[in-house]
């Protein structure tokens, strides 16, 4: 990949975050490019991992997150935020490896406090110059917003979950 790598943020409270970034991958693996899929803080397995495999994406889940963080124990938060550090790790470890790198709900994990904001701004300003990366997730710190070179707010307007229709497999997960 010749080139500066980007910085691509999707946050907001709409949904197609996650879908954009597959979106984009599936782009980028068409053109040859070498791609990483590294999923943050989201515990059941959606729909769109299986085929990114296939397509030979690399895909990292980061452990399986059962409840939201502030319905945790203390043991639980430590077991959760262990695993998400040790899927940036590996997304640091990927970095030199592909072309484009997606860090799917990253954005939560360090919200959350389970990966530290300044390790991954450190991650940005130090990964190779070529390297394309996409964060996903609401409530961007004001650092990542002032890196990303893209940054997209997905605003919802309507969803069916506001009707009580809960998430459907192959659509919203």
């Amino acid at each position: 990949m010749a080139g500066k790598g980007l910085i691509h943020v999707y946050t907001g409270e709409g949904k197609g975050k996650s879908t954009a970034s597959i979106g984009l991958s599936v782009r980028a693996l068409g053109a040859g490019k070498r791609v990483a899929f590294v999923q943050f803080m989201k515990g059941v397995e959606s729909s769109e991992l299986a085929p990114l495999k296939q397509l030979g994406i690399t895909v990292v889940r980061t452990g399986t997150v059962t409840k939201f963080i502030p319905y945790m124990n203390d043991e639980e938060k430590a077991r959760c935020a262990r695993e998400q550090r040790e899927g940036f790790e590996r997304a640091v470890a990927l970095a030199e490896s592909v072309d484009l790198l997606v860090l799917d709900e990253i954005i939560s994990a360090m919200t959350t406090g389970m990966v530290p904001e300044e390790d991954v701004v450190s991650f940005l300003k130090t990964r190779p110059s070529a390297l394309e990366v996409v964060l996903t997730g609401r409530d961007v710190p004001q650092k990542i917003r002032d890196m990303a070179d893209y940054f997209s707010d997905i605003k919802a307007v309507k969803h069916p979950y506001d009707q009580g229709i809960q998430a459907r497999r192959g659509i919203e997960m």
